[in-house]
């Protein structure tokens, strides 16, 4: 008998727990010749702001070991476009769509949610409030205080679940969850990039025309699975973890440190068909081992013999 894989995030019902992280999946039609998109476990799409953006100026990716650096700006159709234009080819895939919002003001997000609420099809929203690659891109997600009234202010627009996305560029990522789970959150999803640098050394230029960007991949992922398992002890909100997944077993590694659910993100650009080979290890993991429920694997982190878990006991 094959593993149930279903897993609920925020009311959210997903019959397995990989979804597809934003900004590297587009609106999902440009995937669609490499992978049966009804598979996923839901779709959450590039960030959408109020009006249109052309993003920053090239160079604006770059491969580094174990990743890449990406400085893209957030461009994007814009809400309106979106709601007319590409929701409707979403609604018919079948998976959940989660929609990425960002903002410049806390007044852009809860125009942003009050808009897209009224849509048909939007099962929840996912708040991109640490972006390391536009001016005040991290403002939000690295104060406790603006991130808490960020959310409480969108909490009273919209009855959709919310979603923030939680920046790794921050002293102490609980403070931050904490904040967010206190002003109305419904899950978080972790982690967003690192901020990163790469110098072309033969012209001692920035190998990005913005300079910094956003580094993603398997280079992150340790940093994401330490970050996931820190949150899952700091609040009781459903995560979806992410950072560096391109094989079930990396996938299970944030499960197994907390996460509900997991995103695909940089392995969509080195095969456009990931997401599903991450479902097919997911699956395999709990066949060869005789798990019957993903759910049973979630937070089951085992500390026994560990100098944590003295540490941890002493106190």
């Amino acid at each position: 008998m094959k593993p149930d894989l279903r897993v609920t995030i925020a009311g959210i019902r997903m019959q397995n727990p990989v979804m597809t992280a934003s900004g590297t999946f587009g609106y999902a039609q440009e995937f669609e010749p490499f992978l049966d998109l009804s598979r996923l476990g839901a779709i959450v799409v590039k960030t959408i702001t109020l009006r249109q953006r052309a993003g920053n100026p090239p160079p604006r990716i770059v491969e580094t070991p174990a990743g890449m650096l990406n400085a893209i700006g957030l461009q994007n159709v814009g809400v309106q476009t979106f709601i007319t234009e590409k929701l409707p080819y979403l609604r018919t895939l079948g998976p959940p769509i989660i929609v990425n919002i960002a903002g410049e003001s806390i007044e852009d997000y809860v125009e942003l949610v009050k808009r897209l609420s009224d849509q048909v099809g939007i099962s929840g929203i996912e708040l991109n409030i640490s972006c390391p690659n536009v001016a005040d891109g991290l403002i939000f997600g690295c104060n406790a205080a603006l991130a808490h009234t960020l959310i409480s202010k969108v909490r009273h627009a919209t009855r959709l679940p919310l979603i923030p996305k939680l920046s790794p560029n921050v002293t102490d990522v609980a403070e931050i969850a904490r904040a967010l789970a206190d002003a109305g959150a419904d899950a978080l999803s972790l982690i967003n990039t690192l901020i990163g640098m790469a110098i072309d050394v033969r012209s001692r230029r920035p190998r990005l025309a913005n300079v910094t960007g956003g580094l993603s991949g398997p280079a992150i992922r340790p940093v994401a699975v330490r970050m996931v398992w820190e949150v899952a002890r700091a609040v009781k909100l459903p995560l979806i973890g992410m950072g560096g997944i391109m094989t079930g077993d990396d996938a299970l590694e944030f499960l197994i440190a907390g996460a509900t659910a997991v995103a695909v993100g940089t392995a969509n650009f080195t095969s456009p068909s990931s997401a599903e080979r991450v479902i097919d290890g997911i699956e395999a993991y709990l066949i060869n081992r005789k798990v019957r429920r993903v759910t049973d694997l979630i937070g089951s982190l085992d500390l026994s013999g560990t100098t944590r878990e003295v540490t941890e006991w002493s106190h």
